[in-house]
C-alpha cells in the first residue's frame, strides 16, 4: 500500500551565503520557515520542487520537506529541519546572532 502525502515545504541551501531556505506562495526565497508555502498535495509539491530546481542560480540542493502547520505557519517535523531553521552551527553569526 502507498504511504499517504503528508504536508511539506520546499528547502533548499542559498547558493552564496549556504543558509536553509525556504520557497515561498509568491516564489521568494526566506530564511524563515514561518513563510514557507505549507504543501497539502502530492502533485503541487512535485511541480514546487522542479520549480525550485530550475533556481540553480539561487540555491542548492532543494527538497521537499515533511512540515505541519502551526500557529504561526509552517513547522519542521523532524529534528533535522528544526536543526537547519537555526542557522549554521559553526560560530555565532546569522540567524543565531538575532
Amino acid at each position: 500500500m502507498a504511504r499517504s502525502f503528508t504536508p511539506k515545504v520546499v528547502t533548499a541551501n542559498a547558493l552564496l551565503e549556504g543558509d536553509a531556505v525556504w520557497l515561498t506562495e509568491d516564489n521568494r526565497w526566506t530564511r524563515d520557515i514561518r513563510e514557507a508555502e505549507l504543501i497539502t498535495d502530492e502533485a503541487h509539491g512535485d511541480l514546487r520542487l522542479l520549480e525550485a530546481m530550475a533556481q540553480a542560480d539561487l540555491i542548492a540542493g532543494a527538497y521537499l520537506a515533511d512540515a505541519r502547520s502551526g500557529p504561526d505557519g509552517p513547522e519542521p517535523t523532524h529534528f533535522r529541519e528544526a536543526f537547519r531553521t537555526r542557522g549554521p552551527s559553526n560560530y555565532f553569526h546569522g540567524k543565531q546572532a538575532e
